[in-house]
C-alpha cells in the first residue's frame, strides 16, 4: 500500500508544479492583458489603435529604457532587503556633471571653457564615477553604520538634488558635442537597457556575486555563517546601483541634449514600481531581471495608455499608486503561501 500511495504521490506532486505558473510568464500576461484592454478603449473612445502605432510604440520604449536601467540596479538592492530612494537624484547630479564635461568649443556658455570637445567617453566615464560614489557612499554607511536603507539613501536622495542645483547655480547645461548625443540617438537607450538587463541577469542567476546577493536577502545569519562577507558584498551592491544610476543620468542628458537639476525627479518611484511589479519581493531573498524587465515595460504601457486615452496625468499617479500597493499585496500573499508548501 506504501508503494502504491508513493507511486500515486509523485504525479499529484508533478502535476502541482505544472499548475504553478512561473512568476515572469503570468506578470508577462498582465502586460498582454492591459495592452488589450488599451486597444480595446481606444477604439471605443477614440476611434484609433493602440497597439499598431509603431510611432506610440517606439516613443514608449525608449522613455522607459531609462527607468529599466535604474531598475535593474534597484532589483538587485531590493533582493538583498534594501531599498534605494536616492536614484533619481543621483540621475540629475549625474547629469549635470557629466555634461558640462560633454560641451562643444561652439558654445559660448561652456561650464569648463578650457575642457570642450573632449572625447565622448571622459564624460561617461565621469559620469560612471560620480554614480558608483554616490552607490558607494550608500553602501558604506548602510552595511557599516547599520542605517536603515531608507534612511541612508533619503539622505542621498536629498544631498545629490542639491549638489545638482548647486554645481550650476540652477542653470542647464547645454551645447553638447555629437559624441555625446549620439548615445541617446535612435534606440540606442534600449539596446542599452537591454544590454544591462542581460549583464545582470547572468550575474545573478550564474554567478557567486548573484548567490551572495540572494543569500544575504533571504536570510542575513545563515549568509553570515557559511562565510558570506555580508558588509562588503552591501556595498558592492550599492555601488552597481549608483553606477547604473549614473549610467540612466548620462543617457537622459544625451538625449534630450543637455541637462537641468531637475532631471530623474521621481525616478526612483518608478524603478521601484517596476521592480515590485516585475515580481521581486521586498522582504528579500526574491526577484528576477526579467521579471523587472516586464515590470518595465508594463509601466510604459501604462503611462503611454493614459496619455493615449487623454487622461488627466494626475489620475495617473493615483493609478500607479494603487498598482505599487496591489503588486506589494500580492507579493505578501505570495509569501503566505510559499511559507504553507
Amino acid at each position: 500500500m506504501s508503494t502504491k500511495a508513493a507511486e500515486g504521490a509523485a504525479p499529484l506532486a508533478t502535476r502541482q508544479r505544472r499548475r504553478r505558473m512561473p512568476t515572469e510568464l503570468s506578470i508577462f500576461l498582465v502586460l498582454v492583458g492591459i495592452a488589450l484592454i488599451y486597444e480595446v478603449l481606444g477604439w471605443m473612445f477614440i476611434g484609433q489603435s493602440f497597439l499598431m502605432n509603431s510611432q506610440r510604440l517606439t516613443i514608449m520604449i525608449l522613455q522607459v529604457s531609462v527607468i529599466g536601467i535604474i531598475a535593474v540596479g534597484v532589483t538587485q538592492v531590493i533582493i538583498t532587503g534594501g531599498i534605494d530612494l536616492s536614484s533619481g537624484s543621483v540621475v540629475g547630479m549625474t547629469a549635470m556633471i557629466a555634461t558640462s564635461f560633454a560641451q562643444s568649443s561652439t558654445w559660448g556658455r561652456a561650464v569648463f571653457p578650457s575642457l570642450t570637445d573632449l572625447p565622448a567617453v571622459v564624460p561617461i566615464m565621469i559620469g560612471l564615477l560620480i554614480g558608483a560614489t554616490a552607490g558607494l557612499a550608500n553602501g558604506a554607511l548602510i552595511a557599516y553604520t547599520k542605517i536603515p536603507p531608507f534612511i541612508a539613501t533619503l539622505g542621498m536622495f536629498v544631498s545629490a538634488r542639491g549638489v545638482a542645483k548647486w554645481y550650476t547655480k540652477g542653470q542647464p547645461v547645454s551645447g553638447i558635442t555629437e559624441q555625446f548625443h549620439f548615445i541617446g540617438t535612435k534606440a540606442w537607450p534600449v539596446v542599452v537597457f537591454l544590454l544591462v538587463a542581460l549583464i545582470f541577469h547572468i550575474a545573478l542567476r550564474y554567478t557567486r556575486y548573484g548567490k551572495f546577493t540572494y543569500a544575504i536577502g533571504a536570510n542575513p545569519q545563515a549568509a553570515r555563517v557559511s562565510g558570506i562577507n555580508i558588509e562588503a558584498h552591501l556595498v558592492k551592491v550599492y555601488v552597481i546601483a549608483g553606477l547604473l544610476a549614473g549610467l540612466a543620468g548620462i543617457v537622459t542628458a544625451a538625449r534630450a541634449e543637455t541637462a537641468q537639476a531637475s532631471m530623474g525627479v521621481g525616478y526612483e518611484l518608478d524603478a521601484i514600481a517596476a521592480t515590485v511589479i516585475g515580481g521581486t519581493s521586498l522582504t528579500g531573498g526574491v526577484g528576477r531581471i526579467t521579471g523587472t524587465v516586464i515590470g518595465t515595460i508594463i509601466l510604459g504601457v501604462m503611462t503611454s495608455g493614459f496619455t493615449f486615452l487623454r487622461i488627466d496625468a494626475y489620475y495617473q499617479e493615483i493609478v500607479k499608486g494603487f498598482i505599487i500597493v496591489a503588486a506589494v499585496v500580492i507579493d505578501v500573499y505570495r509569501q503566505k503561501k510559499r511559507r504553507k508548501h
